[in-house]
């Protein structure tokens, strides 16, 4: 199975069984990436040198005014969008199996997580796998330390408080926070 493969058996099947062929595309996909960011992480990288290293992680060309400080980690990077004029802080982990597509003008904060698989609850099919893509619109500004959960689509211009969990979707032009993630208000555009 190779990547493109296996997006499409994500986009069908949203489940995948332990030690199928899925599950270790996974793996050799996580191994990939690993030595990527690992290449990113480990020493001091400009901002082109970054752009080359995210662009060979997620198998697409960023764009120049993408931005990134390490350290960043992803478990399989090949599964990753991002719009122009991005910025990802040091210490973000995206799991990126079920898909992450970020929009143009996002800010995503210090150590973020974005996770788009959950296991199954059934004890004994625990390593099973459930997968639902993670969606975040334009201008998004994403604070330190929240966590965004599988299937959540963030609207344009939203914000995302430090440390909220955000595990429903998240209407445009609002600002949510709180475990789990509230709407505190609207933003005014006016």
């Amino acid at each position: 199975m190779n990547s493109a493969q296996f997006k499409e058996y994500i986009k069908k099947q949203a489940y995948v069984e332990a030690n199928s062929e899925a599950h270790l595309h996974m793996h050799e996909g996580a191994e990939r990436a690993r030595k990527i960011t690992s290449e990113m992480n480990n020493a001091f990288r400009t901002a082109e040198d970054l752009r080359e290293l995210f662009s060979e992680l997620t198998g697409k060309k960023v764009d120049g005014k993408f931005g990134l400080f390490p350290p960043f980690y992803s478990d399989y990077g090949q599964n990753i969008t991002v719009g122009k004029n991005v910025f990802i802080n040091s210490g973000c982990c995206f799991q990126d199996q079920g898909g992450i597509e970020i929009g143009d003008d996002v800010l995503i904060g210090q150590q973020v997580v974005i996770a788009t698989i959950n296991h199954d609850l059934n004890p004994q099919k625990r390593g099973n796998m459930f997968f639902a893509p993670v969606k975040i619109g334009n201008g998004v500004w994403i604070g330190a330390h929240a966590t965004i959960l599988a299937g959540v689509t963030i609207g344009n211009g939203a914000v995302i408080a430090s440390g909220a969990v955000v595990n429903k979707n998240v209407p445009e032009n609002t600002v949510v926070g709180g475990v789990p993630a509230r709407i505190i208000k609207t933003i005014n555009l006016k």
